[in-house]
């Protein structure tokens, strides 16, 4: 049966180490934390390999996070693989949980994530899920 967590969550570290750059366009590898709030809370780390292009707000990246804390009130982890791309003209990002990435309560999590904009510049966040 599908379930649902929704929250907020802050950035609250963001390391980004340029290591190539050539014709405005630049590669970076950045190193994430947030902290979350509601029916998921807990904190996460993130690495995030990053392409930037030559045009303002064209951008990529990739990724994997991991979130412990709890979901709904099962207590655990599990891993969040990022993919998305920016244009002028569009967005589109797919965060998906690791297959048998789950620990703890949410040992056999499956699912997808999503993020928006959330009050005061923050962010919100939905998790659609299941676990076995």
């Amino acid at each position: 049966m599908s379930q649902q967590a929704t929250g907020t969550f802050e950035i609250e570290g963001w390391d980004e180490r340029p290591y190539d750059e050539h014709e405005g366009t630049k590669l970076t590898r950045t190193h994430v934390t947030k902290t979350f709030h509601g029916d998921v809370r807990g904190t996460s780390t993130a690495e995030l390999l990053m392409a930037y292009g030559a045009v303002e707000g064209s951008a990529a990246y990739a990724g994997f996070e991991r979130i412990v804390g709890s979901v709904n009130g099962r207590s655990g982890g599990f891993v969040l693989h990022h993919t998305a791309t920016a244009s002028r003209a569009a967005q589109s990002a797919t965060w998906t949980v690791v297959p048998d990435s789950g620990t703890g309560e949410l040992r056999g999590l499956s699912g997808e994530a999503r993020i928006g904009a959330g009050p005061d510049d923050g962010h919100t966040f939905t998790l659609d899920y299941e676990l076995e």
